[in-house]
């Protein structure tokens, strides 16, 4: 059996916090660069030409990308023989993550669903764990702000209605959604499983790299159609018209009742945040 300080989750934790919230991953950035020398629209180029000043000086001045630092969700693969000294392992992350939030200067968006009242340090951590064989412990963060949240979407679909079903949905949904998310956007479709499977599957989804293909060529096929699809909107950076609007489709597939046909949408920003820790 491993033992890991809680000390050690809660540091990490906070780092991961502060990581994320200033810093876009490479392969974001290079979205980016793709999509900007693809667009024909000046509009559509300039909005990406501001979103590289913007992660460039997010990088220089440890500001925050965003002034939504969004919600704590974290994704936690824990081994069946490691253990926290000194704590449960749910109260060290989350007091990594009000840590993280409090030193960084991160904006703290967590209220009372009826009074609005802002709870005041980003709590309570959403904390999503799954047991894997050994002695590791791997901890990956995401900043998911209330925009994109905002637009995303599970319908148990019949399961008559198939991929086309699918498909329609998601557009739909995309189509709907306008300049709302913030896009460029990225895609996270769950399908199958049960209700808050998929939903959970969607938002993981969104954690693969954007130029990620996925390794079933079936499901690969569809992530592209989709994307191609939903570029065709023609809604564009920042809802300002181009060839842009989303710059990945990502899907995660799951077995489901036969009764039913889960699906999940979550539509993640232009600002991608997300980082991870291996303990």
């Amino acid at each position: 059996m491993r033992t890991i300080a809680k000390k050690t989750v809660v540091d990490a934790v906070a780092g991961l916090c502060m990581e994320a919230n200033r810093y876009l991953p490479a392969d974001v950035l290079e979205s980016f660069a793709r999509a900007k020398a693809a667009e024909t629209s000046p509009a559509a180029r300039a909005i990406f030409e501001q979103l590289e000043e913007n992660a460039a000086l997010a990088g220089e001045t440890g500001m925050p990308l965003c002034q939504d630092c969004g919600l704590g969700v974290f994704f936690v693969e824990v081994g069946e023989d490691v253990r926290i000294d000194g704590g449960g392992l749910r109260a060290a992350i989350n007091e990594g993550m009000v840590k993280g939030y409090q030193d960084g200067f991160l904006r703290k968006s967590t209220c009372d669903p009826f009074t609005r009242a802002n709870i005041g340090d980003n709590s309570p951590a959403i904390v999503h764990f799954d047991l894997v064989p050994g002695d590791g412990l791997t901890i990956t963060m995401m900043a998911k702000g209330g925009g994109s949240e905002n637009m995303s979407r599970v319908m148990m679909l019949a399961p008559a209605q198939g991929w086309a079903g699918i498909r329609e949905f998601v557009i739909r949904r995309v189509a709907e959604s306008g300049s709302n998310p913030c896009p460029p956007i990225l895609v996270g479709v769950g399908i199958g499983g049960n209700f808050e499977l998929a939903a959970i599957n969607s938002k993981k989804a969104l954690l693969r790299p954007v130029d990620d293909v996925h390794p079933e060529a079936g499901v690969a096929a569809m992530e592209a159609d989709l994307l191609a699809s939903i570029n065709r909107l023609g809604i564009g950076p920042m809802g300002l018209g181009g060839a842009t609007t989303c710059l990945g489709v990502k899907i995660k597939v799951a077995p489901c009742h036969l009764a039913s046909l889960p699906l999940a949408v979550n539509i993640q920003c232009h600002s991608s945040r997300h980082k991870e820790v291996t303990l």
